[in-house]
């Protein structure tokens, strides 16, 4: 490990949370989605303009490149995912996927399919050029909340408010397995770059990676202090980057089976975060409408095909990094804005937006508190279950030994 990671950029153009990031596959931009309606394209090179892109009618929860860089996907609130162009023209497609809100959206290896789950409990595989239904995996019985490819493109792996993480089988679109959670649902899932292990965030403050051979857990981390909102594989498989509500980023070294690093920089939660596909670089997205690009420096060994079982990591204390980010005015001068809404520029806002912008952080708080409090009431309502149960079958066996008795007195009795 040559140096401690460290900022190198941070763009603002966004008007409210920045809900997903990605970077292109060249690594010189980074594509981002946000509760402003819009998704947004920054590129790397200072003299290059920041690209606004609108269509989407509602808040815009997952966006992404193609494996070749030539489209982006999006999805939103207003039930649609869009293919976009990433380019000045910015043309774009768009396709009604679901019956409700559009969680997550993730291109195939290959580019040719794109998969996409919602709040309509659903996950859908679609074909990119021809915008056609291929399949469905109605599996899940509650809000899908993220959904991705296997490096192969054989398998996809889900997570949905139902507090259970689903590894799927794309040809025969069947389930393979489920692996359930009490404590918490999981908000992210991604599968490690070797393609045996996958990795959930979730409500409970952990983040939890699975072997999908043995179909054990393998690790346990309780490193963040509210729920994790979001995880990245660094392209070696060494390093896990999470962020989470409580305003922090974590590199863990999944290697030792610990923390290493934890950074400070944004002012409120981090609902986003991505590595580069060379690793060089990660970046992350918050509820302060920032993104942030940091150069990881971190020296990491070749793809690491396996990870071995560790101790939980909470009593071990990584180092802390606090980032100084300038706070100057929003500006759309190095902004060009693509395409229109409703026959307006793209950021212009609808009014009741404007006022309900104030008003994310505490919505966010509120939001994850209701989360935990139906955890507890779900956690107590299995334990009464489980109770009345054990009554009922108390009262069976004392009705039998009654009988027994009543029995024995009449056979008593009858005796001469």
């Amino acid at each position: 490990m040559s140096e401690d990671p460290s900022l190198e950029r941070h763009f603002k153009g966004h008007r409210d949370v920045v809900t997903a990031l990605n970077f292109s596959p060249n690594g010189k931009q980074i594509v981002s989605a946000s509760l402003d309606h819009t998704v947004m394209v920054w590129n790397f090179k200072q003299q290059v303009r920041a690209y606004r892109f609108v269509g989407h009618s509602d808040s815009v929860y997952d966006v992404c490149f193609s494996p070749s860089g030539n489209l982006m996907a999006s999805c939103s609130r207003d039930r649609s995912v869009r293919l976009w162009v990433p380019n000045v023209r910015g043309d774009s497609t768009e396709f009604r996927a679901h019956n409700n809100s559009v969680r997550s959206v993730h291109f195939s290896p290959d580019g040719q399919q794109i998969v996409t789950g919602s709040d309509d409990k659903t996950i859908k595989i679609w074909n990119v050029h021809r915008h056609k239904f291929v399949c469905s995996l109605p599996t899940h019985t509650n809000w899908v909340r993220c959904v991705r490819f296997s490096p192969d493109g054989r398998m996809l792996v889900s997570c949905a408010d139902d507090k259970t993480v689903k590894l799927h089988d794309i040809h025969t679109a069947s389930t393979l397995h489920s692996f359930p959670d009490l404590r918490g649902s999981s908000t992210h899932v991604a599968f490690h770059p070797s393609g045996t292990c996958i990795a959930a965030a979730n409500t409970d403050n952990s983040v939890k990676i699975y072997d999908i051979r043995t179909r054990k857990l393998l690790q346990h981390y309780d490193a963040h202090s509210a729920p994790v909102l979001c995880l990245s594989f660094h392209p070696s498989g060494h390093i896990l980057l999470t962020s989470s509500a409580d305003g922090t980023l974590k590199l863990l070294d999944l290697l030792e089976g610990r923390p290493i690093y934890t950074l400070h920089g944004h002012q409120g939660a981090v609902p986003s975060c991505d590595f580069a596909t060379n690793g060089e670089y990660f970046a992350s997205g918050g509820n302060d409408k920032q993104v942030m690009v940091y150069k990881t420096n971190i020296e990491a060994p070749e793809l690491c095909e396996t990870l071995s079982v560790t101790d939980d990591s909470r009593y071990h204390k990584p180092h802390d990094i606090t980032v100084s980010v300038p706070r100057e005015e929003d500006s759309d001068d190095d902004v060009a804005v693509i395409g229109t809404h409703n026959g307006s520029q793209a950021h212009q806002l609808p009014s009741s937006n404007r006022h309900q912008k104030s008003k994310t952080d505490d919505q966010e708080d509120i939001s994850i508190a209701m989360q935990q409090i139906k955890g507890s009431l779900q956690h107590i309502i299995t334990q009464l279950d489980t109770l009345s149960q054990t009554v009922v079958v108390l009262e069976q066996r004392l009705s039998l030994a009654e009988n027994k008795i009543t029995e024995l007195v009449t056979n008593q009795h009858s005796v001469p």
